[in-house]
């Protein structure tokens, strides 16, 4: 990641201040651990994030998975000349969840000049996959 000297904790912390007054925030989406190619973020489950049928809400999980996969390629870039944006986000719920908190990983494919792909899962506190989702952003130039 594009950390430039920076910790891994000061990185996380900075990712959770740009959370504030944000879907992030609302959500309670946290971002956790960050590393070479790789970054992490966790959504508590509770009736906040449920559907009326009492589980996980699809929307949610799919929030989770933009949230972190976008994050993760704003740290591979250079802000003050370029920025990410949501291009395709595909998703499978797996398993549901009434309460506990879910995990997202974003893990690199493709690091492009112009587009990034990601793979992204996420698993509950015991590890198994709530559901799998692939994120590809556009690289966008400041005008």
């Amino acid at each position: 990641m594009a950390s430039d000297g920076v910790s891994k904790e000061a990185l996380l912390a900075k990712l959770n201040q740009s959370s504030a007054n944000t879907l992030m925030q609302t959500l309670g989406i946290e971002y956790t651990d960050v590393g070479d190619g790789f970054l992490e973020a966790t959504l508590p489950v509770g009736p906040s994030v449920h559907q009326p049928m009492g589980i996980l809400h699809g929307g949610a999980t799919a929030a989770l998975a933009e949230s972190v996969g976008s994050a993760a390629s704003a740290l591979l870039l250079n802000l003050d000349t370029h920025y990410p944006v949501g291009l395709e986000l595909s998703i499978n719920h797996i398993r549901s969840m009434r309460q506990g908190k879910v995990r997202a990983r974003a893990d690199i494919v493709h690091q492009g000049q112009t587009t990034h792909l990601w793979n992204i899962s996420i698993r509950d506190e015991e590890g198994k996959m709530v559901a799998w989702s692939r994120l590809s952003m556009m690289i966008l130039a400041r005008r």
